[in-house]
């Protein structure tokens, strides 16, 4: 016998059905991705590193162990990043209208593939933390993306979303910038606000997209000055030049 909850859905699905979000085609579940849409994603699900996740061409795979040069020059400061496909044409095509366009409905699908580019790893983390956004940030685009994809993650891992235990001060966009500019930029601009809920936590950060890892390490910094025993990092898509 059905349950009210799902005699509701079936409603909702016989007068609004399932679409993919990207291009309408039918689909058996509201947010899930049409065949072609997934096929058009380079997903990272082969040879990667250990430590950040950068993907690997199938014929650099030389096992389980491998580390890409910027983790094995030790430039990489979080304990594990996981990234599910890289950002390119197709991931551009969603990321964008997905962040500055207000297409929230992307988030269900990205979400979907950040917990799936998770399932390699063994991490508990005590809090889940979307990269805030500055005010003025928030105020203009109206959301915070990362906080969207942040919500069912952190459902997944039975935890709390932290929203308020950093802040963050309003910069000049990244966008264009050299590593160096970039980390110049984003240097000093989070503070933690209510360190107490900071101390001895393992944290799970949450972004869009990853370029070259600045605002990771930076937040990672105040964090762990504030007592942070482990912090992570997921994105939905990530920067990834050949190595």
């Amino acid at each position: 016998m059905k349950s009210g909850r799902r005699y509701l859905q079936d409603l909702i699905d016989f007068i609004f059905p399932p679409s993919c979000p990207l291009c309408n085609a039918h689909v058996e579940t509201h947010g899930e991705l049409c065949v072609d849409c997934w096929a058009s994603f380079n997903w990272i699900d082969g040879a990667k590193c250990i430590h950040c996740g950068f993907p690997f061409a199938s014929s650099f795979d030389m096992g389980p162990n491998m580390m890409c040069p910027t983790c094995a020059s030790g430039k990489c400061e979080l304990d594990l990043i996981r990234s599910a496909c890289v950002y390119d044409d197709a991931s551009r095509a969603a990321m964008l209208p997905y962040k500055h366009a207000g297409h929230i409905q992307y988030a269900r699908f990205m979400s979907r593939a950040m917990i799936w580019a998770l399932r390699d790893v063994d991490i508990e983390p005590d809090i889940v933390m979307p990269v805030p956004l500055a005010r003025r940030r928030l105020f203009q685009r109206g959301y915070n993306q990362a906080t969207l994809l942040a919500r069912p993650i952190a459902h997944v891992f039975g935890v709390k979303m932290d929203l308020d235990s950093v802040s963050r001060e309003y910069r000049e966009n990244m966008g264009h910038k050299t590593s160096a500019q970039r980390a110049r930029n984003i240097r000093n601009v989070f503070t933690v606000c209510k360190p107490d809920k900071i101390q001895g936590k393992k944290i799970l950060l949450v972004d869009d997209v990853m370029t070259t890892g600045a605002t990771f390490n930076e937040l990672r910094r105040v964090l762990v000055d504030a007592g942070a025993v482990a912090v992570y990092g997921v994105t939905f898509c990530r920067v990834a030049h050949s190595v």
